[in-house]
C-alpha cells in the first residue's frame, strides 16, 4: 500500500476497512511527542542538522495547536494518525522526510500508546482517590448508623455502616495498585526496534528513553513491536475494577429499594418513569453495573485477538485500540460519576436501626456465650438452632423467648443469656483485627482520611 512496491491505488473499500484514523487520532499528542524525541535523538547521531531538527520540531508543534484547536484536517487515505501527521509536516517542511528514518509503524505506535496508557493510568488512579474520599466522607458522615451485615443476601450479622463502605475502599485500593503494577510494565521504550529487527544505524534508544521518561528500554525487538500484554494487564485490571463498581451499585440498587429503605439517592443522580410518576430509578447505579459487562467483554475480545497471533507484528493487532480506548473512557466515566453521586446519598436511619434491631443477627453471639461456657462450638451452634426453632414456633424474637424454654433446650442457658441481645455491646465485643468494633472502624476511618490526604 506504501512506497514504489504497487502499481494500483488501493480500493476505497480497503481504504475504508483499513483505516484506524477515525479512533487513533487521539494518539496524537503522544505520537507528536514521539516524534520530537525521535528526531532530537537523529540530530544527536547525525542524521539531522540543527535547522532540520529546529524545523521538523516547529513543525510538529504548529499541527499539535491545529489538532487541539480543531483546525487539522485528518484524511482517510492516510490511514493513520502516524501518516497524517507525518504527511502534513512533511508537505510543510522537507526535513520531514527524514523523520521516519530508524523506525517504523510498528514500534511507533507501540510506543504512543505506552505513552498514551501512562497517562491514562493516572487518571485512573486520581479518580479511584476522589472516589475513596467519597466512600470516606460518606462513613465518616453516618459512621454511628448500624446496618445488617448479609450473606446470601440473608440478614447475617449486625455491622456499622461505616464498616460496610470502608470495605469498598479497600477493594479499590487493590485496584490501585494493580493499575500501578501494569504502569511498571507499560513504561518499558520499544521505539528504536523498527519493524522486526532493530536497525543498522547507531540509533540511541536509551536517550529516547531519557527523553520520553521512560524507564528503561525494551530487550528484544520482536517482541517490542508484537507485545501488548501491557493494554491486556491494564483492561485486566479495568475489568476488575468495574467488578467492584457493580457490586457497590447492586448495594445501592438494594438499599434504595422500598423493600430495604436504607438511603436515598439525590434526584440529580436518579431518573423517573416514562409512564409512571411516583418512579426514582437508581440509573446511574444501574448502568454502572451494566457497564461492567462492556469492560468485561473489552478484556475478551483483546485475549481472543492476541492468541492466535504468530510474531511478531500483525495487522490485527490495529483492533486492540478501540478496546482499549472504549475500556478507559467507561472506566474513567463510571469512576468519576459514582464518586459525585455518593456525595448525594442521605440515610434513612430510621430503617436501618430498624432493621438492625432483628435480634437474629446476634444468634450467633448467643453461641458464642455458650462457648464461653465451655460448650463445644458445634453443639452451641445446634443449641441456638433449637431456640431460633422455638421461638419461631411460639411467634415470639428468640431474644424473648423464656428462660424455661431455654434451659428446656440446654441447662447451660441461664438469665444473663439474653444480655447478649444488645447491637452496642455485639458490636464492642469485636475486637478481632478488622472487625467493626466502633473504636477500630473509627482507627481505620481516620487512617483513610490520612492516606487519602497524603495522596492528594
Amino acid at each position: 500500500m506504501w512506497g514504489g512496491r504497487f502499481t494500483a491505488q488501493a480500493a476505497p473499500r480497503l481504504l475504508r476497512f483499513s483505516e484506524s484514523i477515525s479512533f487513533d487520532w487521539r494518539l496524537f499528542a503522544h505520537d507528536i511527542r514521539g516524534s520530537i524525541a525521535h528526531a532530537t535523538m537523529l540530530r544527536k547521531i547525525g542524521v539531522l542538522t540543527d535547522e532540520e531538527l529546529a524545523s521538523i520540531k516547529a513543525g510538529l508543534e504548529e499541527i499539535r495547536g491545529e489538532i487541539e484547536r480543531g483546525e487539522f484536517t485528518w484524511s482517510l487515505e492516510r490511514e493513520d494518525v502516524h501518516m497524517n501527521i507525518e504527511a502534513i509536516l512533511t508537505s510543510r517542511t522537507p526535513a520531514g522526510a527524514k523523520l521516519h528514518t530508524g523506525r517504523s509503524r510498528n514500534d511507533q505506535v507501540a510506543t504512543d500508546v505506552r505513552l498514551w496508557l501512562k497517562d491514562q493510568i493516572d487518571t485512573n488512579i486520581g479518580a479511584i482517590r476522589a472516589l475513596q474520599s467519597s466512600l470516606v466522607d460518606w462513613a465518616a458522615r453516618d459512621f454511628d448508623v448500624v446496618i445488617p451485615g448479609y450473606t446470601h443476601l440473608q440478614r447475617a450479622q449486625p455491622v456499622l455502616l461505616a464498616h460496610h463502605l470502608l470495605a469498598y475502599a479497600e477493594m479499590l485500593e487493590r485496584d490501585a495498585g494493580r493499575l500501578a503494577d501494569c504502569r511498571v510494565r507499560t513504561d518499558v521504550l520499544p521505539l528504536g526496534s523498527g519493524a522486526i529487527a532493530g536497525s543498522t544505524l547507531p540509533l540511541d534508544r536509551a536517550y529516547v528513553a531519557q527523553l520520553l521518561g521512560f524507564a528503561k528500554v525494551s530487550a528484544n525487538s520482536m517482541d517490542s513491536v508484537s507485545d501488548r500484554d501491557f493494554i491486556v494487564e491494564y483492561c485486566s485490571a479495568a475489568a476488575l475494577i468495574a467488578v467492584h463498581l457493580s457490586r457497590l451499585a447492586e448495594d445501592l440498587i438494594l438499599w434504595s429499594s422500598a423493600e430495604f429503605g436504607f438511603v436515598r439517592i439525590g434526584d440529580a443522580y436518579t431518573t423517573g418513569s416514562s409512564l409512571m410518576p411516583q418512579k426514582k430509578n437508581p440509573d446511574v447505579a444501574e448502568l454502572t453495573r451494566g457497564k461492567s459487562g462492556r469492560v468485561i467483554g473489552n478484556l475478551m475480545a483483546l485475549l481472543t485477538l492476541l492468541k492466535g497471533l504468530p510474531m511478531t507484528y500483525n495487522r490485527d493487532l490495529q483492533e486492540d485500540k478501540e478496546r482499549l480506548f472504549d475500556t478507559a473512557d467507561t472506566l474513567q466515566a463510571c469512576l468519576e460519576i459514582n464518586a459525585d453521586m455518593l456525595r448525594d446519598v442521605a440515610v434513612h436511619r430510621k430503617a436501618c436501626a430498624g432493621a438492625a434491631a432483628d435480634p437474629l443477627l446476634l444468634a450467633t453471639d448467643l453461641a458464642d456465650w455458650l462457648v464461653t461456657r465451655g460448650m463445644p462450638f458445634r453443639e452451641a451452634h445446634h443449641a441456638v438452632g433449637k431456640a431460633v426453632a422455638r421461638a419461631e414456633e411460639l411467634r415470639i424474637p428468640i431474644s424473648e423467648l423464656p428462660i424455661a424454654e431455654l434451659k428446656a433446650i440446654s441447662p447451660v442457658y441461664d438469665e444473663t443469656a439474653l444480655d447478649v441481645f444488645s447491637i452496642s455491646r455485639a458490636l464492642d465485643g469485636r475486637t478481632t483485627m478488622g472487625a467493626p468494633n466502633p473504636q477500630s472502624v473509627k482507627a481505620e476511618l481516620d487512617a483513610w482520611k490520612a492516606r487519602l490526604g497524603a495522596t492528594e
